[in-house]
């Protein structure tokens, strides 16, 4: 039976851990609207599809409905994130490392803002909690392999397919007969296909956490959590929704120049990027939309700046140890206290 909205109120109310658990989740979503989200809409602004205030909003509105198809599918990545490690059955130890983790999330997040790395919320999520979980009796023998290998596919599937994708549909879309504007009517259902994919990502990530944190006030650590309740998947996309009509014009930007883009290798990168997108989202595997879409560019352009790759690359380097550490430290911390 799916969690209500008032068992979660309850038990939130009654667990000042669970509390700051939720609060900072919250900003970890809004966080990410404003940054991953804008990654869907990207090659519609680069190409001249679509104007970027426009963009943002369709972007917006499909995050939102991309959250509660998810939970409409079942919530395979959900299940991901649910169980890629234990938190034992200690109730206060559980819900304070669960807070650790997200502490160290946003915290790595503004680090890495702050230093110019680019980073994905996904893989942070994922190090976050495992690093979390180490510091709790059991130490790392408290993280799942199987979980951690569909993260570990997810990785290389966002972009050796992506990018794969992304050349092969710009392979057939060179073949296509069709006048500018025709490409670019393609590339707004494209970019909205696009976010609505993301929201249906990534919001299953979050929707996990809260989950997770439900389940551990409880006591317990297991599958009677799920199916996804509505109310969740209203306030997950929800947010990410205004986190994305807030802005991302940066992201958007650096993304441009990672290929030059026309109609025609735009619409390609989306479709690339979305058949990408969809098949992790149905497998389960957390992916990071930012890597899928910028694999799927590069594939379906030429030439642009090789910078992103090595933004990537950078990324998987530091951000996999950096928050798992982060997760490790900021739960002993708590522990103590």
């Amino acid at each position: 039976m799916p969690l209500s909205f008032f068992d979660f109120l309850r038990h939130t109310a009654a667990s000042p851990a669970l509390a700051v658990t939720v609060l900072l989740l919250l900003a970890v979503i809004l966080v990410n609207g404003w940054t991953d989200a804008p990654n869907a809409i990207a090659s519609a602004v680069v190409s001249g599809a679509l104007p970027f205030r426009r963009a943002a909003w369709l972007a917006a509105a499909c995050n939102l409905l991309g959250s509660l198809w998810a939970a409409a599918a079942g919530g395979a990545v959900s299940e991901t994130i649910f169980s890629i490690a234990d938190f034992g059955r200690s109730t206060s130890g559980a819900l304070t490392a669960l807070c650790a983790a997200m502490a160290a999330i946003v915290c790595w997040a503004v680090l890495a803002w702050r230093l110019g790395i680019p980073t994905s919320e996904s893989h942070a999520l994922a190090a976050g909690l495992s690093g979390a979980a180490a510091a709790l009796p059991g130490g790392l023998s408290n993280l799942r392999s199987g979980p951690w290998l569909r993260v570990a596919a997810g990785l290389f599937l966002s972009v050796a397919l992506g990018a794969a994708l992304g050349r092969s549909a710009a392979r057939r879309m060179a073949r296509v007969k069709a006048s500018p504007a025709r490409l670019a009517r393609g590339q707004i259902w494209a970019a909205g296909a696009m976010a609505f994919l993301h929201g249906a990502q990534d919001g299953q990530k979050f929707m996990g956490v809260f989950l997770l944190g439900a389940a551990l006030a409880q006591g317990r650590q297991d599958w009677e959590t799920f199916p996804l309740p509505l109310w969740l998947s209203l306030l997950c996309g929800g947010v990410m929704a205004l986190g994305t009509a807030l802005g991302g014009k940066r992201i958007v930007a650096s993304l441009g120049r990672a290929a030059p883009l026309t109609p025609r290798t735009g619409l390609a990168a989306d479709l690339g990027g979305g058949i990408c997108l969809l098949l992790c989202t149905l497998l389960g595997l957390p992916v990071s939309t930012t890597h899928v879409k910028t694999a799927a560019i590069l594939g379906a352009g030429q030439g642009g700046d090789p910078r992103p790759i090595g933004a990537m690359v950078l990324a998987w380097v530091l951000t996999f140890p950096g928050c798992a550490l982060l997760g490790f430290a900021a739960a002993r911390l708590f522990l103590m206290l």
